[in-house]
């Protein structure tokens, strides 16, 4: 009888709960380094916090297990980058990806033309999304038309860049270039921001290289690459993990004793001094300190919002010690 390959054989999957801060490599989709990683840890549910472009590198967060209920939080974050314009050539997607499509002459960048152009740029903005996106238009994405030669028409969206910086750089592939560092509202493009900087000194830019450094609060120095990844073994891939708690770890926190967190668990509100009225809180249980999911305060009353299964908070407290248990999820279980 034929022998299965070990290569070919299925991967054992498990669940896996938590965030992996991954220096994303230059060249793979978000989707394909999220893949990679969830081989590699054998995590049976997972996703990511918003796309970064083939061409880009950083920070991309990845929600394994209950994290991946919080992931929104993570697209609506503030984000930091840092990309070096090439100026002189336009290209089809604004980045060194496209053809170029467009050559003009550089004129000379002064530092009063640098600091008009950060002024101009900084503060609230309407942004007219690149063709090249992810977004959808008649239920198609915007780059199935773009690579059909086919351009639609797209509403500006009103983003905010709260800091810019600038400065003059060297890159052999362009004549003159510039840095950019900035911090920005969540659904900024900033290939769209390097071609209006273009545009606005005359001469045309694309991007020559995107890194994103901070979304969120989580930066590029608390990252790990995937070739770092792949040297370890997985109890060391494991203690790579962030606890699911960190994407809301902003917010203020309300602890619930068992009574209290099984009822909760269960999605029922809770009277109680729970401090200010707050959009989001993170709640825990206190006996023994588990992380029961997120919730809003109104008028002293805790309304359940995400909330992790009595399962979930189970297996994170045997990650933790295997002889853990939590009485608000046997309570919810019951």
């Amino acid at each position: 009888m034929t022998q299965t390959s070990p290569h070919r054989q299925k991967i054992q999957r498990r669940p896996v709960h938590g965030v992996l801060l991954l220096d994303k490599p230059l060249g793979l989709s978000s989707n394909q380094a999220l893949q990679k990683a969830k081989w590699l840890l054998r995590a049976d549910k997972a996703g990511h916090t918003g796309t970064l472009d083939p061409l880009a590198t950083g920070v991309l967060p990845l929600c394994f297990g209950a994290a991946t209920k919080f992931s929104q939080l993570q697209l609506d974050a503030d984000k930091t980058y840092e990309a070096v314009l090439l100026l002189g050539r336009k290209t089809s997607t604004a980045d060194a990806e496209g053809e170029v499509i467009a050559t003009r002459p550089v004129p000379p960048i002064t530092p009063e033309l640098l600091a008009d152009l950060t002024r101009r740029f900084t503060g609230p903005l309407a942004q007219v999304p690149p063709m090249y996106s992810a977004l959808k238009k008649d239920g198609k994405a915007l780059y199935e038309y773009a690579r059909k030669g086919q351009e639609v028409e797209r509403e500006a969206r009103h983003i905010t860049i709260y800091r810019l910086e600038m400065a003059l750089a060297h890159d052999p592939r362009a004549s003159a270039a510039i840095k950019i560092i900035v911090s920005c509202s969540k659904g900024t493009y900033i290939r769209t921001l390097g071609e209006d900087i273009g545009e606005a000194i005359g001469c045309g830019a694309h991007l020559g290289s995107l890194r994103r450094l901070e979304t969120g609060g989580f930066t590029d120095g608390q990252c790990v690459s995937l070739p770092s990844l792949e040297a370890m073994s997985e109890a060391e891939r494991e203690a790579c993990l962030l606890p699911v708690q960190s994407l809301v770890a902003a917010y203020p926190t309300v602890t619930l004793g068992a009574d209290d967190a099984g009822r909760f668990l269960s999605g029922l509100r809770r009277r109680g001094q729970w401090g200010p009225d707050a959009a989001l809180v993170q709640v825990f249980g206190s006996d023994p300190a588990a992380f029961l999911g997120s919730a809003h305060v109104t008028a002293d009353e805790l309304i359940p919002g995400r909330l992790l299964s009595p399962i979930e908070i189970q297996d994170m407290l045997a990650v933790r010690s295997p002889v853990s248990s939590s009485p608000a999820a046997s309570a919810a279980m019951a």
